[in-house]
């Protein structure tokens, strides 16, 4: 099957197809004569496995590992199971970070007036150091540009 058929059976597009033939994802194509790409049965069954993979979130190298306990018929599916258990706790831990994120931006914007008023708590949140930041360089204040800033030398436009 050519590339465009080979990403209608796999739902990868063309452009993915060549960037995971690029990298070693999957084998250089066969040649058609004319030079067209051209690939087998199995081809476009690993790329309907690479696409579920990536739909599950997993990296390109954590794909590479996963083909070759695919294609090995000798593999221990205990391999399979630690390497899905990781992903999902590391998957957990990004919804947990991203959880904390939304959090955050709702207080942030809880407690911004958002009026005509310069002083935004969202904006003095984001200019302070982070915990780490603040553990390595030590007890400093970040200047709040606007609030700390005397009105004669803010910007506020060419006049």
């Amino acid at each position: 099957m050519n590339i465009g058929e080979a990403a209608k059976f796999s739902g990868v597009s063309a452009k993915m197809i060549r960037y995971y033939e690029q990298i070693g994802l999957i084998p250089k194509a066969a040649r058609s004569e004319a030079g067209y790409r051209h690939y087998s049965t199995p081809d476009a069954y690993s790329l309907r496995f690479i696409r579920r993979a990536r739909d599950l979130g997993f990296s390109v190298e954590q794909i590479a590992e996963l083909l070759v306990l695919w294609r090995d018929r000798d593999r221990a599916s205990a391999d399979v199971k630690a390497m899905a258990l990781s992903h999902a706790a590391g998957l957990k831990t990004r919804i947990a970070e991203l959880q904390a994120m939304v959090q955050t931006l709702e207080h942030l914007a809880d407690h911004c007036h958002g009026d005509d008023r310069p002083e935004c708590p969202i904006l003095a949140d984001l200019a302070e150091p982070t915990a780490a930041e603040s553990r390595s360089q030590g007890p400093h204040r970040t200047p709040r540009f606007g609030a700390d800033t005397p009105a004669s030398s803010r910007n506020r436009g060419v006049r």
